[in-house]
């Protein structure tokens, strides 16, 4: 069985005690970084070793209505999507990096 997912006070926790910091500090440190990415993020916001959030413009669709079956349009919109760094899916997933393949 999975583990469960960290709490955000056990987040708080586990980073204050690595970091020598109060757990007023990180919560702090946590919003500040929070509320930068939402300003930001229309202008894509990295944060070093995990991802960066990009706006990617998502095209009009034909879609269905779960409850009727009825053919629906849906609009083209704007979306914030959050993409993971290559460090973080190979740490997560564990895969070698690839080797890179020699040009004749």
């Amino acid at each position: 069985m999975a583990e469960k997912s960290l709490t955000q006070s056990q987040i708080v926790d586990q980073l204050a005690t690595s970091n020598e910091m109060s757990k007023v500090q990180v919560r702090s440190f946590l919003e500040s970084q929070s509320a930068l990415a939402y300003k930001n993020a229309k202008n894509g916001f990295t944060i070093p070793g995990l991802g960066k959030l990009v706006l990617v413009n998502r095209k009009a669709r034909m879609g269905r209505n779960p409850a009727t079956g009825e053919a629906i349009k849906i609009p083209a919109k704007k979306v914030v999507k959050f993409r993971v760094a290559k460090a973080a899916k190979e740490a997560i997933a564990g895969v070698a990096p690839k080797k890179a393949k020699k040009k004749k």
